[in-house]
């Protein structure tokens, strides 16, 4: 497993080593000794499997209690994945970062507590797994206007197309108005 820093403290882009043959491949997609020496030290809890349609946008959503660290990649589909840091001591606070994570690149990304987290869907369909250091808990749970001008993320979206959004999402509050971490 290779894990390559990002631009946002704490954030690890992950790759995988890849073995295949004509059957298939294997690949290992955890193991707790490699990403701890890799600095990563998760206990992960609840595991999550969600699909989703084309243009669908999740997030971005983070918990302000029991705060979730997050180990992400797609199973099936294309997803374009972006974080956003919340917390004010951090040297990022407040910049977003992306990368696209796909079935055919195997990527997997790692999400420390105290970011906002969403993905956007740019395949026909893809199944997002990921893996949380806590329990979700709806009272906590909070929700980042995707759209935030302060925040400027650069969705891959096609002129002229609008994200398909839950009630939640759409309802998410600026970043000017949301709770941050210290």
């Amino acid at each position: 497993m290779r894990f390559h820093p990002t631009p946002l403290a704490g954030v690890v882009l992950v790759e995988p080593q890849v073995f295949g043959d004509a059957r298939g491949f294997f690949m290992e997609t955890w193991q707790e000794p490699k990403f701890r020496a890799a600095g990563i030290d998760a206990r992960f809890v609840q595991d999550n499997h969600s699909r989703s349609t084309q243009w669908t946008l999740r997030g971005l959503h983070f918990q302000i209690e029991h705060t979730q660290g997050k180990l992400v990649r797609v199973a099936t589909g294309s997803v374009f994945d972006a974080v956003v840091d919340l917390r004010r001591g951090s040297p990022s606070f407040g910049r977003w970062w992306g990368v696209e994570l796909s079935a055919e690149n195997r990527r997997m990304l790692w999400v420390p507590p105290g970011l906002a987290h969403g993905i956007l869907v740019t395949s026909p369909a893809a199944d997002f797994l990921y893996k949380c250091t806590d329990l979700y808990s709806p009272a906590h749970e909070r929700t980042l206007r995707w759209d935030d001008p302060t925040i400027g993320i650069a969705w891959p979206l096609p002129a002229g197309v609008t994200p398909t959004l839950s009630a939640k999402d759409a309802q998410g509050r600026g970043f000017d108005a949301i709770e941050t971490f210290p």
